[in-house]
């Protein structure tokens, strides 16, 4: 019976070992689904599909949002290329001038960025037969300021504004 246990540990480590995942290329593919978006007006729900290809070229793939809406598709043609693999550093060019720094920790892809005043926060965690997609916006006029009453350590928040929310499953 002692030996039992051990054993167990050392069969779950192997088979975790085993479906270890390389970023991006485990993950190529064509995701689809619904995109849920939430704001002060309420809810609605648009299609999306999400495009992880490779190139021609080492370290650069293709990334493609798009979104459905009214049946008009809008898509946006951007560019995910390696910085330092092994540190998970990437950037996601928009190849319009914009080029946004990406965060990879576990499989979920982070990004922080401002524009006209609002701070978006991305992540997009990848699973073996879907990835999730989450943006969220906070208005940067709407900050609130306290302080700590030990320290003076002030703290800035930023309320949520807008949520967009979407499981897309891997065609």
């Amino acid at each position: 019976m002692k030996f039992i246990i051990p054993i167990l540990f050392l069969i779950i480590s192997f088979s975790a070992e085993a479906q270890e995942k390389n970023f991006p290329e485990d993950y190529f593919g064509i995701y689809k689904g619904d995109l849920h978006i939430t704001n002060a007006k309420g809810k609605q729900s648009i299609g999306m599909e999400f495009h992880l290809t490779a190139t021609d070229s080492a370290e650069i793939y293709n990334y493609k949002i798009v979104y459905i809406f009214n049946g008009e598709r809008n898509d946006r043609n951007y560019t995910l290329k390696t910085v330092d693999k092994d540190k998970g550093e990437y950037i996601i060019d928009e190849n319009n001038g914009i080029i946004l720094g990406a965060k990879l920790v576990d499989n979920v892809l982070y990004n922080v960025f401002e524009v006209q005043g609002n701070l978006l926060m991305t992540t997009e965690a990848f699973y073996n037969d879907y990835m999730t997609f989450e943006i969220v916006f906070s208005g940067k006029d709407s900050k609130t300021t306290t302080k700590a009453t030990e320290d003076d350590t002030e703290v800035i928040s930023y309320p949520i504004t807008v949520t967009q929310k979407a499981r897309l499953l891997k065609q």
